[in-house]
């Protein structure tokens, strides 16, 4: 096999300029084995919704799938994949997998991801406390050998840590990454990322993307400019891998297509946008539970699925992941006070065309 796998021309175009990744839930009977017919629907969901891609096997897919009495890491992937097949679509469509776990088990979920048509591995530190980052550096340019890379920096609220502006310097000048998601939920520690990227000598290979569920407008708003041995440097994010992008996801879809208009007409109607984006941050702070540290976040992205229909219920694989208290009562606040930024109207035409039983 080559020593890098290379991007499909299409899909490194669409990753370059930028597009709506969500992150894909997992589908669960009440008995907690897998929905297949609505994991697959789910899929079709989002390609309806005009996303460009999807990931899968990721935070929002639960990491429990890949527990060996649980075993659904292969099954998710492979259902994922054939659905998009099946789409047989006329323009690109980005898939992304989560890869997770020491170096043996990050390169055997690398070739995974290989052998289902995968274009990019999104490979999280989560997990690996006791890693140096320079360990971490070969564990990725061993990654990289088998699959294109997704860079990861998750928040340590959901089990990431701080990683310092030199490691991000050195992930960057690894030739087979493609994209970086931050998704720090810190201005800071997105601000390392962005400058390590812009100083480094593939700053223009490097797609960057917001995993920022807390500031997404304006992550997608901001012009990141640095000076670089006497010249000015300059880097944003144009697309966005998230979690709040599982719901909601046709408007999400033409929020960021507004953005994208207002980029290219020089700000044009950037109050406006930016009000959009407080009002997003309100509904993210709701769905992933901030006020109780995220511990109901997969649970709200699947109670907003189970009101629209496309989920039978919010099962999750850990017991523990349930509403927190009052989280029910706040999702019902922001679906009444957001109504422009939701798509119910759109998921029931979608449910009407295509039963699930």
């Amino acid at each position: 096999m080559p020593k890098h796998i290379q991007l499909d021309s299409s899909v490194a175009k669409l990753l370059s300029e930028g597009t709506v990744i969500p992150a894909h839930p997992l589908a669960l009977t009440s008995a907690l084995h897998l929905d297949e017919a609505r994991q697959r629907q789910l899929t079709r969901y989002y390609i309806g919704s005009g996303a460009g891609g999807v990931a899968v096997g990721v935070h929002t897919t639960q990491f429990e799938i890949r527990k060996p009495e649980i075993n659904l890491l292969e099954p998710v992937l492979k259902m994922t994949a054939d659905e998009i097949a099946i789409a047989q679509l006329a323009r690109p469509f980005i898939k992304v997998a989560g890869i997770c776990g020491p170096v043996e088990q990050a390169l055997k979920e690398a070739e995974l991801a290989r052998k289902y048509g995968y274009h990019l591995g999104l490979l999280s530190n989560g997990g690996l406390n006791n890693y140096t980052e320079a360990e971490l550096i070969k564990r990725t340019e061993a990654v990289a050998e088998i699959i294109p890379v997704f860079g990861f920096y998750l928040q340590p609220a959901v089990g990431g840590r701080y990683l310092s502006y030199d490691f991000w310097r050195d992930f960057a000048e690894i030739p087979n990454v493609q994209a970086i998601k931050v998704a720090a939920f810190n201005r800071y520690q997105t601000l390392d990322v962005v400058r390590a990227v812009c100083h480094s000598s593939r700053r223009k290979e490097i797609a960057l993307y917001t995993g920022n569920d807390d500031n997404i407008v304006a992550d997608l708003l901001t012009p990141y400019q640095f000076m670089v041995n006497g010249d000015k440097v300059e880097k944003t994010f144009v697309g966005g891998l998230l979690g709040h992008w599982a719901v909601w996801t046709k408007q999400a879809v033409e929020l960021f297509n507004e953005i994208k208009v207002c980029v290219a007409n020089d700000y044009a109607g950037v109050e406006t946008l930016l009000a959009k984006g407080v009002e997003v941050t309100d509904m993210n702070a709701v769905i992933f539970d901030a006020r109780n540290a995220f511990k109901g976040c997969i649970p709200g992205i699947h109670e907003v699925l189970r009101r629209q229909g496309l989920l039978q219920g919010g099962f999750c694989l850990n017991a523990e992941e349930v509403l927190s208290g009052g989280q029910a009562e706040e999702i019902d606040r922001i679906c009444e006070s957001y109504r422009h930024l939701t798509d119910d109207e759109f998921v029931q035409a979608f449910l009407q065309s295509r039963t699930v039983k």
